[in-house]
């Protein structure tokens, strides 16, 4: 399996940005789907998945009512939508496969995509 991300960019506080990850190789609709994020100096964590066999979301605190995580399994990708943006935003995004679909642990990474949020 392989994950390719990309819609990172530079966005002023308060904008918009969606995030792409297209799975390519041996994917199933019942593997769940993540994105986490990096801030420079500080761990990876975790920001949202959507679970296989029936789409469950579950998100992180701090994206809880600005991001939304979606799934388009005709073209095995998962998207990022991200509002209301803030600095504390700005990290590198990573999408994750898992092959269970309750994506306990995650066994494929895409690469990062960039996202800066400034003010």
């Amino acid at each position: 399996v392989q994950l390719q991300a990309s819609g990172g960019g530079s966005v002023q506080v308060g904008g918009s940005l969606r995030l792409s990850c297209a799975a390519s190789g041996r994917t199933s609709s019942s593997y769940a789907l993540a994105w986490f994020r990096q801030a420079p100096g500080k761990e990876r964590e975790f920001v949202a998945n959507i679970r296989g066999r029936g789409g469950t979301t579950n998100y992180a605190d701090s994206a809880k009512g600005r991001f939304t995580i979606s799934r388009d399994n005709a073209k095995n990708t998962v998207y990022l939508e991200m509002n209301s943006l803030k600095p504390e935003d700005t990290a590198v995004y990573y999408c994750a496969l898992s092959l269970a679909s309750t994506g306990h642990r995650y066994e494929y990474w895409g690469q990062g995509t960039q996202v800066t949020v400034s003010s």
